[in-house]
């Protein structure tokens, strides 16, 4: 199967080709249509649901491919799928153009979304932006969402998009589908930065992300990797969370927002209810059950997420550089802020 978007398909609609008429087209006859497909045809189209069931449809195999004609270069449908289904991703084409200092953030989930843009805010001067860069303009509709956010500094135009991607793995696959997408679509940004836990090892970390840029052509720099003209900025969250009445395994978000809620002082408020729930379950706390109490105790009858990002925003700029520096994210997070030949370096 290949699928043809852009604007020069007439260079690869051979005797085979299916253009699709999908003007007025309801999805009943889309389905009907995309069934009707053996798998061996090219299909001309601009419609994002004929992509959307095609790409679903066959998905498997390295021959199933979409060609952007303005580049003549392909995703494989494995790849398009995944774009459309984690990023919205617009797989028409036609970003490249506007200049502007951008960079993107992908994290694990939407508690870790929330806390870094409240970060970002707090330290870095940024602000919510309705307004996407033409470098983002492909996932244009994702930022509509709650738990997507792109902000913008008003002082000198950058942007950033910090996107969460369901865990690790899925921070590892969105960098890699990320970056084949800036290949054949013909657009950058400046920074990818990627927020995974330790897990196991710091080791591990790093290697889940040089895994993946092993498909690229990459160097290393002082900073992170940089792939073609886009710097790759790992952010290794791990910053141990030792208390007795608290049950600590591994390195999260939660971590961070514990060592902040002890510094700003609400750990001491809300330490006899832990220690009367330990003793009612008969076992410690994990860190996110102490993220509800402190919840609770703060006053905010929000979800955990907009916890997060009010009292980060709420929070002591000492404490809250302390703890990054601490955690050894603030460089990143820096390099991230202040795109190339922009504001500070």
């Amino acid at each position: 199967m290949r699928i043809v978007t852009g604007n020069r398909f007439e260079e690869f609609a051979d005797e085979r080709a299916v253009l699709f008429p999908e003007y007025r087209k309801n999805r009943d006859e889309l389905i009907d249509f995309a069934d009707s497909l053996r798998g061996d045809e090219t299909v001309v189209t601009s419609s994002l649901e004929v992509v959307d069931l095609l790409s679903e449809r066959f998905r498997r195999g390295e021959d199933n491919v979409l060609i952007y004609s303005d580049t003549g270069k392909a995703l494989t449908l494995k790849e398009v799928y995944e774009l459309r289904k984690y990023l919205d991703f617009d797989v028409r084409g036609g970003f490249s153009g506007e200049e502007a200092g951008t960079s993107v953030l992908f994290v694990e989930g939407k508690t870790d979304a929330k806390f870094f843009k409240a970060v970002f805010k707090k330290l870095f001067e940024f602000r919510e932006s309705r307004k996407a860069p033409r470098a983002l303009r492909f996932v244009e509709r994702v930022f509509e969402r709650d738990n997507f956010d792109l902000l913008r500094r008003e002082s000198d135009g950058v942007f950033l998009a910090v996107i969460p991607s369901e865990g690790n793995s899925g921070v590892i696959r969105n960098l890699g589908n990320f970056l084949r997408a800036m290949e054949v679509f013909n657009f950058s940004v400046e920074r990818i930065g990627v927020a995974i836990d330790v897990d196991e090892d710091r080791e591990s970390a790093v290697a889940s992300i040089t895994g993946k840029l092993s498909n690229f052509r990459h160097e290393k720099t002082a900073f992170g990797y940089l792939v073609g003209g886009t710097e790759v900025v790992p952010l290794i969250i791990g910053l141990p969370f030792e208390d007795e009445t608290i049950e600590w395994k591994k390195p999260t978000v939660e971590d961070l927002m514990l060592h902040l809620i002890e510094r700003e002082g609400l750990l001491e408020r809300i330490k006899p209810g832990i220690k009367a729930l330990n003793e009612s379950l008969g076992r410690k706390l994990k860190p996110k059950e102490v993220m509800y109490l402190a919840l609770s105790a703060y006053g905010h009858w929000g979800n955990l997420e907009g916890f997060y990002e009010l009292f980060v925003m709420r929070s002591r700029f000492r404490n809250l550089k302390s703890i990054l520096r601490e955690a050894g994210l603030m460089e990143g997070l820096q390099r991230l802020a202040w795109a190339e030949g922009r504001g500070r370096r």
